[in-house]
């Protein structure tokens, strides 16, 4: 998929650092450091999310990532997953944030479920926003659902996130029900 330059293909293991980055971008710095044990920062959760995205098994896998491309530059990413995978994905990055951030996840709140592809993370880089990236990329994510035959695409969005509930909404998007995860309430919305 292409557009005014820019490329939708899929990750590439040599992207992870990049990824990890976007990756963090979408979660914001409060919420990376949620994730991370005293005396671990946001170089200690980057190291660890790098290390994620280049694993196959990890809910934040390169295989899971579409990444929007100006030439050779990341610019944008959307990682998704099959829900019904969300438990054995999960579980890698338990064991990392246990062993590299000294926090334990284990009862961590299911933010997906079995027929959807969930969209965990988007984020376009700041000087590349506003030019259809990101509809890019979710529209591309929504071929990626068809493609493995899943019925729709869901995820949530934070209720303090107006701008990202309207994207959504503006490319079909529609509202299911309210969650919290990770101490914030959340909508969850389904294409």
């Amino acid at each position: 998929m292409e557009q005014s330059g820019i490329r939708i293909v899929g990750g590439e293991r040599w992207q992870a650092r990049e990824i990890a980055r976007m990756i963090m971008m979408a979660m914001t710095d409060e919420c990376c450091l949620y994730f991370c044990g005293d005396g671990y920062g946001l170089d200690d959760f980057c190291r660890m999310m790098t290390k994620l995205v280049e694993r196959e098994d990890s809910q934040y896998s390169y295989q899971n990532t579409l990444v929007a491309m100006d030439g050779s530059r990341v610019v944008g990413v959307a990682v998704s997953y099959d829900g019904g995978q969300l438990h054995r994905l999960r579980r890698v990055f338990i064991a990392a944030a246990k062993e590299q951030l000294g926090k334990n996840h284990s009862t961590m709140e299911d933010e997906t479920q079995a027929g959807e592809l969930y969209l965990d993370s988007l984020a376009v880089e700041s000087e590349y926003r506003r030019r259809g990236i990101a509809r890019q990329l979710l529209q591309a994510t929504k071929e990626r659902a068809t493609r493995m035959g899943l019925p729709c695409v869901g995820l949530l969005v934070d209720k303090g996130n107006p701008v990202g509930e309207a994207l959504y909404a503006s490319v079909g998007f529609r509202y299911v029900d309210d969650s919290m995860w990770g101490g914030h309430p959340m909508k969850h919305l389904q294409m």
